[in-house]
């Protein structure tokens, strides 16, 4: 089924001086105009392409890629404010309305902006800052170390809220965090756990062993480059571990442990060795 508002694959039906015609199947056929055409594109091709109404309320294919489709959260930058709404950068020729009445506070030009996208009534492509609405409709079924995509949402004073598969809210604690993050970020994450509240609470670390089998390639490959040495141990302080391997002092020391168990390293008090 054709979906106004997504990337489809459509197949190309006929050629005009203006463009291609698509076929839209249920929607009748698309133009996609010419610029947007493929180099050598022809009657039988299937090509993939967004689909939206123009501002004549035409249907209009485009190659281009929207930062967000119908349905999914991404940050968009303000470019204009108008009296019905703002009009958002979103990888498109044609700006997004995020109208008037979809705002949560209020917004400036040049800022960026977390929000939702959707069909009005109109079938128009539309945003919305109100994203809550869109969120935690379902109960959380997620199981610790489930890996889940993330868009990073607001930062708040235990950390940064982050939208979990386009579906639930979960929180990222600060402490917890050892590489930079910024709203509208896109990532994989972890479940850590899922409270019997349902807050959902998440790492950007695989938990457990997973994560230290990993760590501890890392170790070995860096020793290996570095003659067999590195000036770091279990008492080295966090900020030299954190800008070494980008981990907590935590998962730095259990797994040179688990190395050191397997004869892999020696611990010494200059820093670890390569064991001969």
């Amino acid at each position: 089924m054709i979906e106004i508002g997504k990337m489809n694959t459509l197949t190309v039906l006929k050629e005009v001086s203006f463009g291609v015609y698509l076929d839209g199947k249920q929607l009748g056929e698309i133009l996609l105009p010419r610029r947007y055409v493929p180099e050598g594109c022809e009657p039988g091709q299937r090509v993939e392409v967004f689909i939206y109404l123009d501002s004549e309320d035409m249907l209009i294919a485009t190659t281009q890629k929207p930062r967000a489709c119908v349905g999914e959260f991404a940050s968009m930058r303000v470019k204009s404010l108008t009296k019905v709404g703002a009009f958002l950068d979103w990888g498109l020729d044609k700006d997004l309305l995020l109208p008037f009445g979809e705002y949560k506070q209020s917004l400036e030009e040049g800022r960026s902006y977390l929000v939702y996208v959707y069909l009005d009534n109109s079938e128009r492509l539309c945003a919305t800052t109100k994203v809550d609405r869109y969120l935690d409709k379902t109960p959380a079924t997620y199981v610790p170390g489930e890996a889940v995509d993330l868009v990073i949402a607001d930062k708040t004073e235990l950390g940064y809220k982050a939208i979990v598969n386009g579906e639930h809210w979960g929180v990222l604690y600060e402490n917890e965090l050892f590489r930079r993050v910024k709203r509208g970020y896109r990532t994989k994450g972890f479940i850590k756990k899922v409270r019997d509240d349902g807050k959902i609470d998440l790492t950007l670390e695989k938990p457990g062993y997973l994560r230290l089998d990993e760590v501890g390639q890392a170790i070995i490959r860096r020793l290996e480059i570095n003659d067999g040495f590195l000036p770091l141990n279990d008492k080295s302080d966090p900020e030299s571990i954190r800008d070494a391997f980008g981990i907590s002092k935590k998962v730095f020391k259990n797994s040179i442990g688990s190395l050191y168990k397997q004869r892999l390293i020696r611990i010494e008090a200059d820093g670890i060795y390569l064991s001969e």
